[in-house]
């Protein structure tokens, strides 16, 4: 058994090294900027009609029920709620320990181009969904592939289904799972079997109550985590705000060093923190991966590039403001100097760190854990629904098929909160990062809808 754990283990590396290597962090970020071009800088030219008709629009009143569908915000919160998780601070705190301040910058290059990625996701799911019935919409890169392309394509649509629908059970809950029993233990002292049991029925509850259920929670939840982290950040930065010019200064000057690091070749620095920042820039924001735009399908909203104007809000939310809110941190806090997360124990409590060097007492490992138990249970949330739209697409909707899928699901809760699951996060990871290859394909070919309805709806909208 052992030996085929290290076979197993291997070949992930290798597949893995791949999945989020530097060839996939350029085709991710290559086709940003591709559909930026073609948009005509769209997240640069119409960013305030973007934020007037998303954020503004929160102020103004709600419409009625939307049937059976989500209304816009629920579908937003929804794919927010699987997008901003545990690695806007774990994730973003590894990735500067490894790649420096100059990380950070690479993280909002990967953002900017990002918000284009997303917009063109959302835009060509809206365009290509499917209606059962029932008058519920459904759909995805699975869908815009297959019908967007054609028949002929359906292999791929098959692809990215399968890799999204067992990624969902590592990313979506196991790993998140983890964090979830870790936060109890350090707030409550809750033993990892109790967590787990407590998980696993809130999450039944939601999970098994449909979409509808899953946006009804996230649009309560998915505001207040984001505003709990966003103000106790930014009390973070004021405490040392008279210390941010030269953090900034930092991330500027070390995004293009051509020192060498650790004995490596002159010039390595750059690719260090380039790498690590796209990374950690993609896999926060999710932005050409093709998770949010399955949320995006199931709104209400009838007009696609409506809805699709999300996207960019998503990415400016989840990467220029929360990922950027833990990186000053991380680098005003001093606790870079210590070389490595492991002179703390992981990710994690470094971050918590972090934020206890700053605040009093032990304030900030409080506020981390707070926060990474709510931004995991969003991503399980969130990734429940994405797992159940790629198994629905792969049984041709088979109810029993789904209805398996959210017990396993629910179930998996327990195995995450008690065993570590390296293995098999690392594994999700993978596939994770692999399942960007059959969407950039689909957006990269169907781009010229994407320019046309583009076009279209911002002559008349301008």
């Amino acid at each position: 058994m052992e030996g085929f754990l290290k076979v197993v283990t291997d070949v992930n590396k290798v597949v893995g090294g791949f999945a989020w290597g530097p060839v996939m962090l350029v085709l991710l970020v290559g086709t940003g900027i591709f559909l930026t071009a073609g948009t005509g800088f769209l997240q640069v030219r119409k960013f305030g009609f973007i934020m007037k008709n998303t954020l503004g629009s929160l102020f103004k009143k709600k419409g009625g029920d939307s049937g059976n569908n989500l209304t816009p915000f629920q579908a937003v919160t929804t794919a927010l709620a699987g997008t901003v998780g545990t690695g806007n601070i774990a994730g973003v705190t590894g990735a500067i320990f490894v790649g420096g301040p100059g990380a950070v910058f690479w993280m909002w290059v990967s953002a900017f181009f990002g918000m284009c990625t997303k917009y063109a996701e959302i835009l060509l799911a809206m365009k290509y969904r499917v209606t059962d019935e029932k008058g519920v919409h459904k759909g995805g890169p699975m869908y815009y592939i297959e019908n967007g392309l054609g028949k002929n394509w359906k292999w791929l649509a098959v692809i990215f289904a399968l890799l999204g629908g067992i990624a969902s059970f590592g990313i979506g809950n196991i790993a998140q799972s983890s964090e979830i029993s870790s936060a109890l233990n350090g707030l409550f002292g809750m033993s990892p079997l109790v967590a787990g049991i407590l998980l696993t029925v809130v999450v039944g509850v939601v999970v098994l109550g449909g979409v509808k259920r899953i946006g009804q929670v996230t649009s309560y939840l998915v505001p207040f985590m984001s505003i709990f982290y966003i103000l106790a950040g930014l009390a973070v930065l004021i405490l040392r705000i008279g210390e941010i010019p030269a953090a900034l200064g930092a991330i500027f000057t070390e995004a293009f060093s051509f020192k060498a690091v650790e004995g490596a070749i002159f010039g390595v620095a750059i690719m260090k923190a380039m790498q690590n920042g796209f990374a950690r820039g993609v896999f926060s924001n999710e932005a050409g991966l093709g998770s949010a735009p399955m949320a995006h399908a199931a709104s209400s909203t009838e007009e696609p590039c409506e809805q699709a104007i999300w996207g960019v809000f998503e990415v400016f939310i989840d990467t220029i403001i929360i990922c950027t809110i833990t990186s000053l941190a991380v680098i005003l806090s001093g606790v870079l100097e210590a070389g490595s997360v492991d002179a703390f124990g992981g990710k994690g409590a470094a971050a918590v760190a972090a934020f206890n060097a700053i605040l009093p007492g032990t304030l900030g490992g409080t506020i981390i854990q707070i926060s990474m138990l709510f931004f995991a249970l969003s991503t399980i949330l969130g990734w429940s629904y994405y797992g159940e739209r790629c198994w629905g697409y792969l049984s041709h909707e088979n109810k029993a098929v789904v209805t398996i899928y959210k017990i396993a699901f629910v179930l998996f809760c327990i195995v995450g909160s008690v065993g570590s699951g390296t293995l098999m996060w690392d594994i999700a990871d993978t596939l994770n990062g692999l399942m960007a290859i059959p969407n950039l394909v689909g957006l990269l070919l169907l781009s010229p809808v994407v320019f046309k309805l583009t076009k279209e709806y911002f002559s008349s909208h301008s």
